[in-house]
């Protein structure tokens, strides 16, 4: 039996901008008349979720084979579930915030579950050029994926601090790149550029915003016909989105936290119609949502997210890709998805959303 340690040595990074006093910080700091969860909040998001926050059957999904990867074609994208996307560029693969364990959670027996199976094994996985983080959280940062990903990733792109966790971890430090926001690296003719968020992080007692949190601007440079894609990680709404449009835009896909939202943490969540005006603010084409169909983090409904930006899209005339999990997206020409999630919700939820026409 393992000890879980729930933090680990952080450098101090007092030299970012960011910093102040040994913590990272938003650029704007959270309203202090602003909603925020209280005792009565915390209670019934640990005891006493309404029962529509999980699924109550198996969620479809299209299993990923080595072989199937082996054969996809460039510019492939495939959802693995919650934040974690898969996709095929300059030849290799790439890995958002991978998370396979069962729960999101420092414990094995306790915490957030996984409405589904991940669409492909961990050992299946092909090797990859690199894996993207956005944070420390559990449900996006996992450490037994990152340990059993290390021996075949060539390089691990994170945030401050994100990168000492992965040092302490194993993973040998030439394989780790720390950025802070605004900050890039080049890997293999592809740009990945780390831009502002509003969140927090932290993994345990006493380490609260230690490290820093960011979104990802991915730019294909070297390819006739460019691409932009947008990671947005975690966070609430705020004008960074606009300053990223401005520096990066216009992006080809945004992959864009639309799920665990709530009234009373809107400050780190965004809610669908925020999500919905962060990706106009970015410029961005098609929104394919993540953070969502995986986890229970939060006291809507299962399918809330989904069915939420669908008619929200359809409303301002904003094309929605929602693949089941381990449906491919071509990043050349995304296409619109068949509702996959409808066949598992009641028939009494379609009296208590409103639920898209299909095109």
């Amino acid at each position: 039996m393992h000890l879980i340690r729930f933090s680990s040595p952080i450098a101090d990074y007092q030299a970012s901008p960011q910093n102040r006093g040994g913590r990272f910080h938003n650029v704007h700091p959270r309203p202090a008349n602003g909603p925020k969860p209280d005792a009565r909040t915390l209670w019934k998001f640990l005891f006493n979720k309404p029962a529509n926050t999980e699924p109550g059957s198996t969620l479809p999904l299209q299993k990923l084979s080595r072989a199937a990867l082996d054969a996809a074609p460039e510019r492939s994208l495939y959802r693995i579930g919650h934040s974690t996307v898969l996709i095929k560029l300059r030849g290799g693969w790439w890995l958002t915030d991978p998370v396979f364990s069962q729960r999101a959670s420092p414990f094995s027996f306790a915490g957030p579950k996984r409405f589904h199976a991940p669409p492909i094994a961990l050992h299946e996985l092909p090797p990859l050029h690199g894996v993207i983080l956005s944070h420390d959280h559990y449900d996006h940062l996992d450490r037994a994926t990152i340990c059993a990903l290390a021996p075949k990733v060539d390089v691990f792109l994170c945030t401050l601090g994100v990168g000492d966790r992965l040092i302490d971890w194993g993973v040998p430090a030439a394989k780790v790149r720390q950025h802070d926001w605004w900050q890039s690296s080049e890997v293999n003719g592809l740009r990945m550029t780390a831009t502002p968020a509003q969140h927090f992080s932290g993994r345990g007692l006493g380490d609260g915003n230690r490290t820093l949190w960011a979104s990802w601007v991915i730019d294909d440079l070297q390819s006739p016909s460019l691409l932009r894609v947008f990671f947005s990680g975690d966070g609430g709404y705020f004008d960074g989105f606009k300053e990223i449009g401005q520096s990066f835009g216009p992006f080809d896909l945004t992959l864009m936290e639309t799920g665990a939202y709530d009234e009373h943490w809107p400050y780190v969540h965004m809610h669908p119609e925020q999500t919905l005006q962060a990706h106009q603010d970015l410029q961005g084409r098609w929104l394919l949502p993540i953070h969502n169909g995986t986890f229970n983090l939060a006291m809507h409904a299962w399918w809330d997210p989904f069915e939420q930006i669908l008619h929200l899209g359809q409303q301002q005339g904003i094309p929605v890709a929602t693949p089941m999990m381990g449906e491919r997206i071509d990043l050349n020409q995304p296409h619109a998805c068949t509702p996959w999630w409808r066949d598992c919700m009641p028939q009494s939820a379609f009296a208590e959303v409103p639920v898209p026409e299909l095109s």
